[in-house]
């Protein structure tokens, strides 16, 4: 299947930077293709001043299951680390997984659905490239997220505030809490069962991955 690139260039020129992104992009293609079919995918490659991730000038974000984007701030001071670290590959990673998730059960329309589908895209780039967490993932300490934990009736709301839950908006909650608590709820699901084939890793329900995690919580 192909993954085809489109290059966005109005807000200003990526020239200088295409060949190490696409080589990023193409290890990110042949790590999914080694554990799961590749689906067909459109990836907008975006210069957007400003407009990503500070830590890392770098953002990502699925819109369907053939079409995600990868946003780049070469302006930004830690661009050029992320160029070299991987970070572009994961990202990358981590929005396909979205977008197979997206093909299959779906992101989910409740917060425990959210939660666990960033927390399995966060692991599955774990799998692929054994890396640690990214400073999302362990955003916040034990104790915060003990503090933070959602019983089961707020799991299973609807009308959540993602941007609450996953970037600190309006200071509800600390910045990344839901990120980093998919990540560890993932991780429970992951200590209690045999590694996961290529299938279930996209098509677990969330359901399943929440009992199980909540089941861990409780023996230990």
């Amino acid at each position: 299947m192909s993954w085809t690139m489109h290059w966005l260039e109005a807000s200003g020129d990526l020239r200088p930077w295409r060949d190490a992104v696409t080589a990023e992009i193409a290890l990110a293609r042949d790590a999914v293709a080694g554990v799961l079919p590749l689906p067909s995918l459109d990836i907008l490659v975006d210069r957007r001043p400003g407009e990503t991730i500070p830590e890392t000038g770098t953002a990502g974000r699925a819109y369907r299951p053939s079409l995600l984007s990868l946003t780049l701030d070469p302006d930004n001071s830690n661009f050029v680390t992320s160029l070299s670290n991987g970070d572009i590959r994961r990202t990358v990673v981590h929005e396909v997984h979205h977008c197979l998730r997206m093909a299959g059960p779906g992101y989910g329309a409740t917060l425990g659905e959210a939660l666990v589908s960033e927390g399995l895209a966060g692991k599955f780039v774990r799998h692929l490239f054994g890396t640690p967490p990214e400073p999302w993932e362990s955003a916040v300490s034990d104790a915060v997220l003990a503090t933070n934990r959602p019983d089961a009736a707020a799991l299973a709301g609807t009308d959540y505030d993602h941007g609450a839950w996953f970037f600190g908006r309006c200071g509800l909650y600390p910045r990344w809490l839901g990120y980093t608590l998919g990540y560890r709820i993932v991780g429970d699901w992951l200590g209690a069962r045999p590694a996961p084939d290529g299938d279930t890793w996209v098509n677990v329900p969330a359901d399943a991955v929440l009992a199980a995690a909540r089941a861990r919580t409780l023996a230990a």
